[in-house]
């Protein structure tokens, strides 16, 4: 595997895509990309006992219609790669322990669905796996009590404010087949502006984006142009337009090929979205429902997939501590055998 400049993986026998699965909360099947997703329930307690127990069947799901969609059993997978938002990542642990493969459980909060992609596709470029599992989840409800206020508190949130997420998403990445592949992964550097507010991390996380873009395009030598479109993972309004500063104070002016799965998420008129999606699951679900059917469509040529993650938890936020960001980034491109 090549490595393109400081950051960048460049996979020398890029990994496929070979099917995605995608499970949606209320919410979300809900909002404009609703058709999109395999799965939508009305219902985001799924008549459980717990939050936490629906989310650890949001994850189960969507591993169990992967696995149905390309004709596999679980024993066909060599490594389950995923995370979710909760402590322990007990959604993705307790949610799979019933499946007999080998699990890495991986963190890098709302944007580890590009971290497990990256490493899914390492493995797969490496030879070590042959076919490699990767998914998130998150819900509303543990998010909040993880890491904010339960929401029986019925604590008032300000516009600058996102909605978790409810709902999980797994792609399942082989060594062929499937039109859609994996060719580069830039991994992403904290960035630390000095936000210390819960309710801000589209401002605590645009600053990451800013940081991995920016490193993908020096260390690939490509343009803006190279892309049809660049997808950050969950800014929100607030996120997205201060991201579109940055660029804007370097001479470039995105228009619409910048786009944030937060945004395309939600309606704006839907109930308590405020500044837009977030959650583990947020650029999962679009990515793997919507951008990547850009793709095996052939409307996308190439696309820059680059989730977002803020660094925090309970403890650091209630210590005074500030919200510390991250970004990792994937390529996805069309490839015809």
């Amino acid at each position: 595997m090549p490595l393109a400049g400081t950051q960048t993986w460049r996979f020398a026998r890029p990994p496929r895509v070979l099917v995605t699965a995608t499970v949606a909360g209320k919410n979300e099947g809900e909002g404009p990309l609703g058709d999109e997703f395999d799965v939508r329930h009305n219902d985001d307690r799924l008549g459980l006992n717990t939050w936490e127990q629906a989310e650890q069947h949001l994850f189960d799901e969507a591993v169990e219609v992967a696995l149905s969609k390309a004709k596999l059993k679980p024993p066909d997978i060599d490594l389950l790669i995923g995370a979710d938002l909760n402590a322990q990542l007990a959604s993705f642990y307790f949610g799979l322990r019933a499946y007999p493969v080998p699990l890495l459980g991986v963190y890098s909060a709302c944007a580890s669905i590009c971290e497990a992609i990256a490493i899914g596709a390492l493995t797969i470029d490496s030879g070590v796996a042959e076919k490699v599992l990767v998914g998130t989840s998150s819900h509303f409800a543990t998010a909040e009590r993880q890491f904010r206020y339960p929401t029986e508190y019925g604590a008032q949130k300000p516009p600058t404010a996102q909605r978790t997420v409810t709902g999980a998403g797994a792609a399942i990445l082989a060594a062929g087949g499937g039109k859609v592949a994996v060719t580069e992964a830039t991994i992403g550097q904290v960035v630390d502006m000095q936000v210390k507010s819960p309710w801000e991390m589209g401002a605590a996380m645009a600053p990451a984006a800013y940081s991995t873009i920016t490193a993908h395009l020096q260390d690939t030598g490509r343009k803006w142009d190279d892309f049809d479109c660049i997808a950050t993972g969950d800014l929100g309004h607030i996120g997205h337009n201060i991201l579109r500063d940055l660029f804007a104070r370097d001479g470039h002016h995105m228009g619409e090929r910048l786009v944030d799965c937060g945004l395309l998420i939600y309606r704006k008129d839907q109930p308590e979205v405020l500044s837009g999606g977030s959650g583990g699951a947020c650029c999962t679900l679009v990515t793997f429902a919507h951008l990547l059917r850009q793709l095996a469509s052939g409307v996308f040529r190439r696309i820059l997939v680059s989730a977002t993650g803020a660094l925090m938890s309970s403890v650091t936020v209630q210590q005074g501590e500030s919200v510390p960001s991250v970004s990792h980034a994937v390529v996805f491109e069309r490839m015809e055998d």
